[in-house]
């Protein structure tokens, strides 16, 4: 066989070729320790923070910690399968969650993969957002000024939140705080408002509650829920909110509006503060860790009101004008808000609406707290309708509140002090509300007029749900243009306010308290 040099080296040179153009570079490392959800790993040079680490038999985890000579991992997935001595290989890729219109009506887990038996979700790679993503800068933004209303009388006409906010729920444990939220989201079944609830460290029986909630208000199928109870590793229970705010990003970023619930930030500080140790991150306060702060703010600086014009500065903003916001919920321990976690997110947040358990066992609920609860947004986000109405209403109860607390010293009262308390009783008692009851804004609207205006003075307290039932009905059979207007509208015209005062003066001829 006659062999010619210049075949050889064409042959040669081909194939060295086609070698380099196949050949993989990978980083890959080797298991050092491994147990309570934490992995240490040696030898991934080129890992990134936040990437996203292949472990043997389908077990995958998060690099949070890189040093000098080894990478501190969080596990997702049963550590047992994991051994010292396993390889690792790093995949190039940030922790991400799928996103779209396919997640809706869906109950995920902190990965976004289904746990609701109904089947896989089948998304796109365009459809991944990345868990830690970039808040929106300062020109991104416009001021909060669009009612995001929760169907609350109580909050929507004292503490108003707005599109875009971020409105802290404090209180001690079983005093409603979920209960509002939850009502925050049936409220939204004819809205353009998509609902994302984010259980963190909760039982599986409350996350199924609410969803049967969900259900049967008819809106699941414009919310997700992302759970994350409390037998999930503490590495999920991390992951889930930054998880649920990625999702509600895609949607913000189409220019859709998203309301997202943090359920609670306090178990959520409690998982990152156990991930920490295990990684001997070194404890400060409450041994937290010192940057449970910036964990908190830079996921609660995502909830924003995008500019109209976002999409000319950022191409990431597909449609401008969209909104995310954040309802997070902070647990306290026998009404403590100077606590290192509950001080952190009032900090942060735009507001607090605080529940007090006095007022919950005594029959007041929602057992909102009108004196300490504030919401730094203010008449910004009501409706011109409502802001009229409930101007002087959250002072009138705070102020009714020190004069019920002093008048119980002494029993001789002036005319002028004894007419405060009773208005101030009735409307105490016009603004409870029952669980699952949203109201729509121009019945509350109606309603606070009527206690404000002291139509309901001459009744009974008792007789005050009654008066406000039968008004509505009134309204609706008799006067359907003082509800139509106001809902359309959206303010209380001269005229709306001179026919809904001849409503009210013709049902009080009418109403027998019994």
């Amino acid at each position: 066989m006659d062999l010619k040099p210049a075949e050889v080296t064409e042959v040669l040179k081909r194939e060295l070729k086609n070698y380099r153009a196949t050949l993989k570079v990978e980083n890959v490392g080797t298991v050092l320790a491994v147990g309570d959800g934490v992995a240490r790993i040696h030898g991934l040079d080129k890992c990134m923070m936040s990437e996203i680490l292949e472990f043997p038999n389908g077990v995958f985890g998060m690099a949070l910690n890189l040093e000098e000579d080894n990478v501190g991992a969080v596990l997702f997935g049963a550590e047992t399968k994991i051994k010292e001595g396993d390889e690792v290989r790093t995949t190039g890729r940030l922790i991400s969650v799928p996103t779209g219109d396919k997640m809706l009506g869906r109950v995920v887990n902190a990965l976004g993969q289904p746990v609701d038996g109904k089947g896989p979700i089948e998304v796109g790679k365009d459809e991944w957002y990345p868990c830690e993503g970039r808040a929106p800068n300062v020109v991104e933004r416009q001021p909060v000024k669009e009612p995001m209303m929760t169907g609350i009388k109580a909050i929507d006409a004292m503490i108003p939140i707005g599109r875009g906010q971020r409105e802290l729920i404090i209180g001690d444990r079983q005093t409603g705080k979920t209960a509002i939220c939850v009502d925050a989201m049936l409220n939204q079944k004819n809205t353009d408002v998509i609902c994302i609830y984010v259980a963190i460290g909760q039982k599986m029986s409350t996350v199924k509650s609410v969803v049967r909630s969900l259900e049967q208000g008819g809106v699941m199928d414009k919310c997700i829920v992302v759970n994350a109870p409390a037998s999930d590793q503490a590495s999920m229970q991390f992951l889930a909110p930054f998880s649920g705010c990625a999702m509600g990003e895609r949607f913000r970023d189409e220019g859709k509006h998203v309301l997202i619930i943090y359920d609670d930030i306090y178990k959520h500080a409690t998982a990152w503060r156990q991930v920490s140790l295990l990684l001997r991150r070194p404890p400060g306060r409450e041994a937290f860790p010192g940057d449970i702060f910036n964990l908190h703010s830079r996921l609660l600086e995502r909830a924003a009101k995008i500019n109209i014009d976002a999409p000319k500065l950022n191409p990431q903003f597909k449609v401008g004008g969209g909104s995310l916001t954040a309802l997070p919920i902070v647990e306290t321990q026998d009404g403590d808000v100077s606590a290192y976690i509950p001080t952190n997110v009032i900090s942060i947040t735009d507001g607090q609406i605080f529940l007090e358990t006095d007022l919950f066992n005594s029959g007041i609920r929602p057992a909102v707290n009108s004196g300490i609860s504030v919401s730094r947004v203010g008449g910004s986000a009501q409706t011109a309708g409502m802001k009229k109405v409930a101007g002087g209403l959250r002072l009138g109860l705070a102020q009714y509140r020190a004069l019920a607390a002093f008048a119980q010293f002494g029993s001789d009262l002036d005319a002028a002090t004894q007419a405060q308390l009773t208005r101030g009783e009735r409307l105490t008692e016009l603004l409870k509300q029952g669980q699952y009851q949203p109201m729509a804004m121009e019945k509350q609207v109606v309603s606070v007029y009527a206690g404000s205006s002291g139509a309901l003075d001459t009744y009974p307290v008792s007789a005050v749900g009654a008066f406000e039932k039968g008004l509505h009905r009134f309204l609706e059979d008799r006067h359907p243009t003082v509800l139509t207007r106001l809902r359309d509208e959206k303010k209380l015209a001269d005229d709306v306010k001179a026919e809904l005062d001849t409503a009210i003066a013709e049902f009080k001829t009418t109403f027998r308290a019994s």
